[in-house]
């Protein structure tokens, strides 16, 4: 198996198998499906889902720390005003300029820091949205593969049984 396929191409190849597979005489719902391939299919999709949760987590680490930085940046920002207002003190019009333009700058960097977070949290959440719904994608075809497998097994045995009664 390649380890490039994703979960969504891997779930599609199980489907076209359980569609293409050879049907059991008199059970125009129930086929034959070479297990192993099956099997094989699903135990990739199995090994592939933590890799697509893995990276919806580092996605919301690195939202977490892009938020940091910024309010690292902002801080930093507060902090120059702040130093800057001190040393203009000489005069009071001075002062309250600098005073005003520093709460401008903060102001301005936590509406950026907000703005930010705001977007960062929008595309986490896509992400994640997007990556739960591929999951359940991927899990309500197993389970409709599982129950037609077993549907198919069932057929196949209750077909053997009847034949060895005779």
């Amino acid at each position: 198996m390649n380890e490039n396929e994703g979960i969504l191409e891997l779930v599609e190849m199980l489907y076209n198998m359980i569609s293409e597979a050879w049907g059991v005489p008199l059970g125009n719902d129930k086929c034959l499906v070479d297990r192993d391939k099956a099997l094989d299919l699903i135990e990739e999709i199995k090994n592939q889902l933590p890799a697509e949760i893995a990276e919806a987590r580092r996605l919301v680490s690195r939202r977490d720390e892009f938020i940091q930085s910024a309010k690292r940046e902002g801080e930093s920002i507060r902090k120059m005003a702040e130093e800057r207002a001190r040393k203009l003190v000489d005069e009071q019009e001075i002062v309250r300029a600098a005073r005003a333009r520093a709460e401008e700058t903060v102001a301005s960097a936590e509406n950026k820091s907000r703005e930010i977070h705001r977007a960062m949290n929008e595309y986490v959440d896509e992400t994640l949205r997007s990556a739960e719904e591929t999951v359940a994608q991927s899990l309500d075809i197993i389970r409709q593969s599982r129950s037609r497998y077993r549907n198919a097994a069932a057929g196949y045995n209750q077909g053997g049984a009847s034949r060895e009664e005779n």
